[in-house]
């Protein structure tokens, strides 16, 4: 960390605020939102300010900050930093800008290069670190700067917090990470697996959103309309164009580079970030969350490195946090910065961790995550059962067919689109590409509290193929809703059976009396991953396909972190 002052004490000049109003658009969104906190100031607003990046690239830049009778509020305020590369209008403007000086802080909305009118070429990674250094240096010249900065901000906003945190300035006291990023190609890639739904997903956000609300939905409902022509081409390298209206460089570069380790990626986590930070991180997920994962990774390692950290996670989607969960996120965050750069700590919650419970449908208070629990393993049965009795060998135990001309569907889970959620699964699990192991009816509750992994004895025919496997809910009418899932890829040689494990996020959940817990196992998950072609060609490349004769062997296993003793009744003849 390198060192730096705050600069010399001298006597700072009269700031004078202007007579700017927040935009209307940000006032009328304002109105509609309920159960939010009584605005304590009347808000300014100066818009369009340049601050030079550190290669000069100019970064357009809205101030807002809280006024009384027409003038500047009396009394020095904290600042906050939101650095976006989606534009500074809708929503931005009123959920940071607005929303936070109406509550007592300067709000400093910044266009990253490259959009929103800021100078120079957006890169998805390569200057945010550079960029956010030279934000601070602009702040300490400003009149109305105190010297108290936080950050905060969901998604890409998150990963400019992360970048500003690798080489913490000594003004920065609070951050709260909301739904955010700090692994690129985890967002892109999972074992090698395209997660080609949210790739495109992104691509339009990056390339649209910056430009206003019109050309991002107009760009948005285009992909939509075309998502299914654009998923299934032959090959897949280039297709996209047509959704977005053009080629989008960065966008092939990153779907191009399936293997974590390759050079391409190098610097662009900032996982490290955390594992030396000092400054208090909040940190705000929900289970449905596409970067829900990198969120608990966030968290496990300011944990280690002795960091001040709190964790909520929400019933919630990427999208929906900010939306019908924007309440409980606003809540939560206000407090941690008033705690932290407002020295006011009387709304801080009692605990680090509060996390939503599914089928409890309940908040619960945690010291910490996960809670110290041993996982246990659920074992299939040739008869579509799922129980607790170990198997005694590792034979063949069932086997179906992936053809990648015929994908098996996705449906819900962790995304960044509309679909996201849980979703009844009962017609993808009627289709014979699924697999489908299910316990009996508990008669007592059970509770999973931590991450759920499946640990997998696969052969083929091929020796190519992705696992998709997927825990589910079935209540009482036989309804099967997904809690949480993954993706693995096997790749072997010969018809040997490979063993390996398949990380399946986590989660918070109880199964109630009369529901049962299911295991789902397929070939895929399209569009939301892109189609293994079944022959070791290339996800992008591919041109044709070969089907895949997949055989479950009987050490397969589902973890499971129960959180209490309670077991389900074994049933014989229950499915």
């Amino acid at each position: 960390m390198t060192s730096r002052t705050h600069g010399p004490a001298v006597p700072r000049p009269t700031w004078v605020a202007p007579n700017g109003k927040p935009p209307l658009s940000a006032r009328m969104m304002r109105a509609t939102w309920r159960r939010l906190p009584a605005k304590l100031h009347e808000v300014g607003w100066e818009p369009g300010l340049v601050v030079p990046a550190a290669d000069g690239s100019p970064l357009i830049t809205d101030h807002y900050f809280p006024r009384a009778d027409g003038d500047r509020a009396q009394g020095d305020f904290p600042t906050l930093l939101v650095r976006s590369p989606y534009g500074r209008g809708l929503p931005w403007s009123p959920m940071y800008g607005l929303l936070f000086a109406e509550q007592g802080f300067h709000v400093v909305v910044q266009s990253c290069r490259g959009t929103g009118g800021s100078g120079g070429t957006f890169d998805y990674w390569r200057n945010e670190v550079a960029d956010g250094q030279a934000a601070v240096s602009w702040l300490r010249e400003q009149p109305w700067f105190n010297g108290t900065l936080g950050t905060v901000g969901p998604s890409y906003l998150g990963y400019v917090q992360w970048a500003l945190a690798a080489d913490p300035p000594p003004e920065l006291k609070a951050m709260v990470v909301q739904l955010g990023l700090h692994d690129p190609y985890a967002l892109f890639h999972a074992d090698g697996v395209l997660r080609l739904e949210t790739a495109l997903a992104v691509g339009v956000g990056m390339t649209y959103q910056h430009q206003g609300m019109g050309p991002f939905l107009k760009a948005t409902l285009r992909l939509q309309r075309r998502l299914r022509e654009v998923t299934t081409a032959k090959p897949l390298r280039g297709a996209s164009a047509s959704a977005f209206g053009g080629e989008v460089p960065w966008l092939d570069e990153v779907m191009a580079h399936p293997d974590a380790k390759d050079a391409y990626w190098n610097g662009a986590s900032l996982a490290q970030s955390a594992e030396r930070l000092s400054v208090p991180t909040a940190l705000i997920t929900g289970w449905h969350d596409a970067l829900a994962d990198q969120t608990f990774e966030q968290y496990d390692r300011l944990r280690q490195a002795g960091c001040e950290t709190s964790l909520l996670v929400g019933p919630w989607t990427h999208t929906s946090a900010l939306q019908q969960g924007w309440p409980e996120v606003f809540a939560e965050t206000l407090a941690w910065l008033r705690a932290h750069l407002g020295a006011d700590p009387s709304d801080l919650r009692p605990t680090r961790v509060r996390v939503h419970v599914g089928g409890e449908n309940a908040w619960r208070d945690l010291d910490d995550w996960p809670t110290a629990t041993a996982a246990s393993p659920w074992f299939p049965t040739a008869e579509g059962h799922l129980t607790q009795q170990a198997p005694t060998d590792s034979a063949p135990l069932t086997s179906f067919r992936y053809d990648p001309e015929d994908p098996t569907p996705s449906l819900g889970g962790p995304l960044l689109s509309r679909t996201a959620g849980s979703r009844d699964n009962s017609n993808l699990e009627a289709r014979e590409d699924v697999l489908v192991f299910t316990g009996p009816p508990l008669t007592e509750p059970v509770d999973i509290l931590g991450p759920v992994s499946a640990r997998l004895s696969i052969s083929t025919d091929t020796g190519h193929t992705d696992v998709f496997t997927r825990l589910c809910d079935v209540d009482p009418q036989g309804r099967s809703f997904n809690i949480c899932d993954g993706v693995g890829r096997l790749r072997t040689e010969g018809e040997e059976p490979s063993q390996f494990t398949v990380p399946m996020s986590s989660t918070a959940h109880r199964f109630g009396v009369g529901h049962r817990i299911r295991w789902q196992i397929s070939g895929g998950a399209h569009p939301r991953y892109a189609r293994n072609p079944g022959n070791g060609e290339s996800q992008l490349d591919a041109t044709t396909f070969t089907p895949v004769h997949i055989t479950l062997h009987t050490d397969s296993a589902l973890m499971l972190a129960t959180h209490t003793a309670v077991r389900a009744a074994e049933a014989e003849d229950t499915v």
